[in-house]
């Protein structure tokens, strides 16, 4: 029988590689793709290479969208990244790149008609995330049924063959996040996530990602393997400040 064919989205962060541990787990054949789209750095770019070899990936494919010629966010823009932000803190940041996420899965929506793969992976949460609004489960559900209007699977299939949007880490913690990645044997020391990180890829360990990251491991009771610039540290809401 043959293997299920899954588009899987691959940041480098700690959230996608822990998906990529998921689909290979159960045992689909992942075709993995990362966007070079404007970020500050290309750290996250390398993380990916480095985890599709290490989890032999069908194919990896990295894809250029430059967003900066729009801007609107710290991550694609000159805007300074917000440090030491309540985790709780209303509103949403601007760290937010407008429409990244329903950008990333049109392309993967295209590639998944042409690999004739009918799953989509993509490593959003609803519960420890910094309130983008491309992150909900309003937001896939309504991505779903796009995609099943948009697409020759999903007109000629009559809604069988349709592309599904998987999303496995949706409703974890980020500490839940850690432990099930831990239980499937990842290496978070290959992972990054930081928005702003250091000149050797370390993390800043004051931006919301980092401190999200080291949250998640504080309650996974887990070390987080990754360099920081001035060494492993808590989030503000863990330190009390």
């Amino acid at each position: 029988m043959d293997r299920k064919k899954a588009i899987l989205l691959l940041s480098g962060g700690l959230d996608s590689t822990t998906l990529l541990a998921v689909a290979k787990s159960e045992d689909y054949a992942v075709y993995a793709l990362t966007f070079r789209y404007g970020q500050r750095h290309q750290t996250e770019i390398e993380a990916s290479r480095k985890i599709a070899e290490r989890y032999e990936v069908i194919q990896h494919v990295v894809s250029d969208i430059d967003l900066r010629a729009f801007g609107g966010s710290a991550l694609t823009a000159d805007i300074t990244v917000p440090r030491d932000r309540p985790l709780d803190a209303a509103g949403i940041p601007v760290t937010y790149v407008p429409a990244r996420n329903t950008i990333f899965l049109s392309f993967a929506l295209a590639w998944a008609e042409v690999a004739g793969a009918h799953e989509i992976f993509i490593g959003v949460n609803a519960l420890d995330y910094s309130g983008y609004p491309d992150c909900r489960p309003e937001f896939i559900a309504a991505f779903e049924k796009m995609a099943r209007l948009a697409t020759r699977s999903g007109v000629e299939g009559g809604g069988g063959e349709a592309v599904r949007i998987q999303t496995p880490l949706m409703n974890l913690s980020k500490g839940e996040i850690v432990r099930l990645g831990l239980g499937l044997g990842v290496d978070y020391s290959v992972t990054t996530s930081c928005y702003d990180p250091g000149p050797r890829g370390e993390g800043c360990g004051r931006c919301d990602a980092c401190q999200l990251r080291l949250r998640g491991f504080s309650d996974a009771g887990a070390e987080d393997p990754i360099r920081y610039l001035n060494g492993p540290a808590l989030p503000a809401s863990l330190r009390g400040v």
